[in-house]
């Protein structure tokens, strides 16, 4: 800190542009570190365990969509996406064109908003970075530097909004590719027959 303060009464002498960049590179020092902090392995096996759920929970029925339903959905990501059938439908297609990755990391952002606990918000974000937001993730979303600088930022300390950027990203490149491709498929023509 004693160096910090010095770097910054030296960097008055030069000009208020040295003092920024102190201070910024403070500020991502910060960042960077309570980030570590954050994507620590755990220390113990205990922290792997998995609880086990005696009674697994019943996936929500879903029902066929009446025909004014399905084709809603060629204009509608949205409400592809809130009708089970349609997302489990649309997450076959994916799949088909192993291309699913997107699809999965808005489910996880959706599920991580409804999170009440800060320290299972804290550990399900991690979560999320680790398997879709870091470089080489094994789902790794296609997201511009600034989002995913964005979205780690937010992660210094989460909170229910910490990927939404991210997530509305991921949301129009579903809009803009996956979706017309998805209503051209033969899936969604079955649908519709």
């Amino acid at each position: 800190m004693a160096q910090l303060v010095t770097e910054l009464s030296l960097s008055s002498v030069s000009g208020k542009h040295n003092k920024l960049d102190a201070v910024d590179h403070s500020c991502n020092l910060e960042i960077k570190i309570k980030l570590g902090i954050l994507l620590q392995k755990p220390d113990s096996a205990v922290d792997l365990v998995i609880p086990y759920n005696e009674k697994p929970e019943k996936p929500a029925k879903t029902h066929k969509p009446s025909l004014d339903e399905a084709l809603q959905w060629r204009h509608s990501l949205d409400k592809l996406l809130h009708n089970n059938y349609g997302l489990a439908t649309f997450k076959s297609f994916l799949k088909s064109e192993f291309s699913e990755e997107n699809l999965e990391f808005w489910v996880a952002c959706e599920d991580y908003k409804k999170i009440k606990s800060p320290v299972k918000m804290a550990e399900k974000a991690k979560q999320i970075y680790e398997e879709f937001i870091q470089t080489e993730a094994p789902k790794e979303v296609n997201i511009d530097h600034f989002t995913k600088d964005i979205t780690m930022k937010n992660l210094v300390e989460p909170s229910p909004r910490s990927f939404d950027l991210a997530q509305k990203r991921v949301h129009a490149l579903m809009e803009k590719d996956s979706l017309p491709r998805f209503v051209r498929s033969k899936f969604y023509r079955e649908l519709i027959k």
